[in-house]
């Protein structure tokens, strides 16, 4: 290679590299003028989590029978009459998680009753997530946690029972140290 296409290459490299980092600085100072701005009202529709403590459950409570009767009208298209999935995946179930191809369901794997009611509270049913009322979703956690025989048919759910229940595998994850 000759040394003038060496030099020429290089030359042209050394512009493009200086135009590239050039064009990187911003051409708007100020406002950009996107979007509204977000009221605390609206920030606490969407400030529904519930932590494995139970932190933010909210007040409200349901028991195993209303959660039975909301489950088949409402779950069971889905989830099954008996929750062992049609749709969607199987509620009940599953047995250990030491054998060769364990089933993951929310009595063999999950291990915080509060995730359910978190995880139902936010996206169930599947096709109205968010629609469902705080005693609904303690009635149908109440009813999934029944159907697993986690607790018995008397049990009510509510922000002070839900985290109490210990879930069947609370103890099968291995801590990660950080």
């Amino acid at each position: 290679m000759d040394a003038k296409y060496y030099y020429r290459s290089s030359g042209l490299f050394a512009i493009i590299g200086l135009l590239v980092a050039c064009s990187n600085t911003p051409h708007v100072t100020g406002k950009v003028g996107l979007g509204t701005p977000i009221s605390e009202g609206q920030i606490q529709k969407w400030n529904i989590d519930v932590g494995p403590s139970g932190a933010g459950l909210p007040v409200g409570s349901g028991s195993v029978a209303a959660g039975e009767i909301l489950f088949q009208q409402v779950c069971a298209n889905c989830h099954g009459d008996k929750g062992q999935g049609v749709l969607s995946n199987r509620l009940v179930g599953g047995g250990g998680l030491n054998t060769g191809s364990p089933v993951k369901t929310v009595g063999s794997y999950w291990p915080y009753a509060t995730t359910i009611f978190d995880y139902i509270k936010r996206a169930m049913p599947h096709h109205s997530p968010q629609s469902l009322s705080d005693d609904q979703v303690y009635a149908s956690t109440a009813y999934i946690l029944y159907m697993n025989k986690i607790i018995d048919k008397n049990a009510v759910m509510d922000a002070k029972t839900l985290p109490l229940v210990k879930m069947p595998n609370r103890d099968g994850f291995i801590p990660i140290m950080r």
